[in-house]
């Protein structure tokens, strides 16, 4: 397409709500300027780590993962793109997260809205996690993964909702002329088919595409405000498990690893730290059957080495690489303008046309039931099961000889999930569903890139048929359509239904039945023509308010704080040694205070600090992958804690003397919360 279809667009953005440039806090788009800054470029970049320390943790849903403290903050990073010449904009988000639940996008959506007005909405924003299994539980107000951590928990909510929409601020607020190019690669050592039995069920011209059963495509987009880079998306298909159920400290994972490589690569500076600061983000596409734990070894989550912290490390430096490779290729587009279509569908009742089903028949989705391969989780990526009697491959080839044995499943609902062994009817349970039902997809077009938004986990042959569809609706390459997973909500995983047969643990996730991915299918066909058509789908049906009603918590009220026994706040209980060298781990712990006192949000709970002349100056601190913080209860004593900083000198760091400072609150019986600061004794780093 040319510079008249843009023309054209133009002229029919008000018919589909993309001009609103006049809404609260919005700047007129301006006219192009020949310049060839076709765009206005925003990025940003929030913190949004929860609570580190007594509470549940959120991807494993495993009840003893509970938080002890903190190896990596997790950010928010958000991008505003808008056309110059149309006024269209789009907002993408990209969290270090474990799954950005309806919850928190409705929330983010209303505090948008009240800030913006209809500038920034459900149809042009779009939110995603990185899918990182170690993130701050309790986020969502949906039961079936509140209770997982817990219950719901509202400081590490807030955490993530209000650091979301800071994202998107800091973005809006830093709009400039600028222009977007579009790179791509491939990389092959970043991830391995965990459900290979299931891949192999799948037809031989769905597994051409994928001669290693991995989606090896890297795609980059590079954002430049006039001649200087200020941004990267990166996309790339891998699961946040290279830190696995054995860990307790709350992390980013791979892919944050990632991000904080390139960011502290481009800008050696901390992040957030300006308005220059360059925002690297590391998004997910069709990554459900794909593991980071290259070993694929049952129950032993390794791979390519025993130690899963290097493996975080070496997973997310490939990702890195192939990154900036791609952004050093990255050509600008054919095509421009941005566009942005969603519609909300009710995946629990779904009437589905013979075209998008494998044998031509009509189908119908089902109210979301979880399966007894899904209860036993994915052995490939856990040291542990909650459920050892269940185990993955688990199906009911009988089930019309079980109906109303487990009521109020009815006996349709048992045909459509067929052979799935029903463990838990999530859709139908009181008071209300424990997992959205209604739930929205979305398109966002970027130029010549074409991002299909939908709220789960898609396995590559999955993804690959919704692009297909997507890339043919929209005439344009296969190779410019991505499936983006783990956007606008959560729901489970989306099989083939050649895979979802074998009932491998993402079959069991597959809450809708076998016909899920026909479905979604159908859906994404119908909004992709309506967007190449022009036409507004309309909204769909309305979501279910997951913004309030009663919420679980099974957790005690954490008491008063008191410093350990013999010790003032503050004091240094276990002192670091008098000198280190690089590879080493300096350790100082301090009588503290619970950390979830204060999230320290934007800031940051320890420094480690290098004498200059007379003073004390920064040089990493807990957003750092060579630092730790670990709390803990002296024993006996239940209402104090003990603060363990660790760091792991890293090489070249620089000869001379250092210390470790923490800053902690603590709270009083009446709730009160006072800041306190405790300080190591020196040490030396030798050379």
């Amino acid at each position: 397409m040319t510079v008249s279809r843009r023309s054209v667009l133009a002229g029919t953005t008000a018919a589909l709500g993309v001009a609103g440039i006049a809404a609260a806090g919005a700047a007129p788009a301006a006219p192009a300027t020949g310049d060839g800054q076709d765009y206005l470029i925003g990025c940003g970049m929030a913190d949004v780590t929860g609570a580190v320390a007594g509470q549940g943790m959120m991807g494993y849903s495993e009840l003893d993962q509970v938080a002890t403290g903190l190896l990596s903050r997790c950010w928010a990073r958000a991008y505003v793109i808008v056309d110059r010449i149309t006024g269209g904009r789009v907002v993408f988000v990209n969290a270090d997260i474990a799954c950005l639940f309806q919850s928190v996008h409705l929330a983010v959506l209303q505090r948008l809205a009240q800030r913006f007005g209809d500038l920034y909405t459900e149809r042009n924003v779009n939110l995603n996690a990185t899918h990182n299994h170690n993130s701050c539980g309790g986020t969502a107000r949906e039961y079936a993964y509140s209770l997982a951590a817990y219950g719901f928990r509202r400081n590490s909510h807030e955490a993530e909702v209000s650091g979301i929409v800071a994202a998107v601020v800091a973005a809006h607020d830093r709009l400039a002329p600028g222009t977007v190019l579009l790179g791509h690669g491939e990389l092959h050592d970043a991830g391995a088919n965990r459900s290979r039995v299931a891949f192999e069920l799948n037809p031989p011209e769905d597994k051409a595409e994928f001669p290693d059963a991995v989606d090896p495509a890297v795609t980059v987009l590079r954002l430049r405000q006039g001649g200087r880079d200020v941004g990267a998306i990166t996309w790339f298909a891998t699961h946040g498990t290279s830190l696995t159920d054995h860990n307790t400290l709350i992390s980013a994972d791979n892919k944050g690893y990632a991000s904080y490589r390139w960011e502290h690569d481009e800008r050696g500076m901390r992040p957030g730290a300006g308005p220059a600061a360059f925002v690297a983000a590391f998004a997910q596409t069709n990554a459900g059957d794909i593991t980071p734990n290259l070993d694929v070894r049952p129950w032993h989550p390794t791979g390519p080495t025993e130690d899963d912290r290097v493996n975080c490390a070496l997973i997310g430096e490939r990702q890195y690489q192939a990154g900036r490779a791609a952004f050093a290729g990255a050509r600008a587009m054919a095509v421009g303008g941005v566009d942005a279509v969603l519609r909300y569908v009710n995946m629990g009742d779904t009437a589905i046309d013979g075209d998008y089903t494998p044998d031509g028949k009509p189908a119908r989705t089902t109210p979301a039931m979880m399966g007894a391969a899904a209860a036993a989780t994915s052995s490939e990526d856990n040291w542990n099961t909650q459920l050892p009697f269940l185990f993955e491959g688990e199906t009911n080839p009988v089930v019309s000889a079980l109906g109303g044995v487990s009521a109020p499943i009815e006996q349709w609902m048992r045909d459509a999930q067929a052979p799935k062994l029903i463990a838990v009817p999530l859709g139908i349970l009181p008071p209300r569903p424990w997992v959205p039902l209604v739930v929205p997809i979305q398109i966002v077009r970027i130029g010549d890139l074409v991002l299909a938004s939908g709220p789960a986990e898609y396995t590559v042959v999955s993804g690959l048929r919704i692009r297909r569809l997507v890339a043919r609706a929209l005439g344009v390459p296969l190779g410019n359509v991505l499936m983006q997973g783990y956007a606008n909500g959560y729901c489970g995983y989306v099989t083939t239904p050649e895979e979802y047969a074998s009932q491998q643990y993402e079959g069991g996730e597959t809450l809708f039945g076998r016909w899920t991915l026909s479905a979604y299918m159908q859906e994404f066909d119908r909004l992709a023509r309506a967007l190449a058509a022009r036409v507004d789908p309309g909204r769909g049906p309305a979501p279910l308010d997951w913004t309030s009603g009663p919420q679980p918590d099974l957790l005690p009220a954490v008491p008063p704080d008191v410093p350990a026994a013999g010790h003032g706040f503050g004091d240094v209980v276990a002192a670091p040694p008098p000198s280190a060298a690089a590879g080493q781990t300096v350790s100082v712990t301090f009588a503290g205070a619970h950390p979830n006192n204060d999230l320290h949000t934007g800031g940051t709970y320890f420094e480690v600090q290098q004498q200059a002349g007379g003073d004390w100056a920064r040089v990493f601190d807990d957003n750092d992958w060579c630092t730790e913080l670990h709390w803990s209860r002296p024993d006996g004593q239940p209402a104090a804690s003990l603060i363990e900083i660790r760091w792991t000198v890293p090489a070249g760091t620089a000869a001379g003397r250092y210390r470790i400072e923490y800053t902690g609150d603590s709270r009083d019986s009446g709730g009160a919360v006072t800041r306190f600061t405790g300080a190591s004794p020196e040490f030396t780093i030798d050379r």
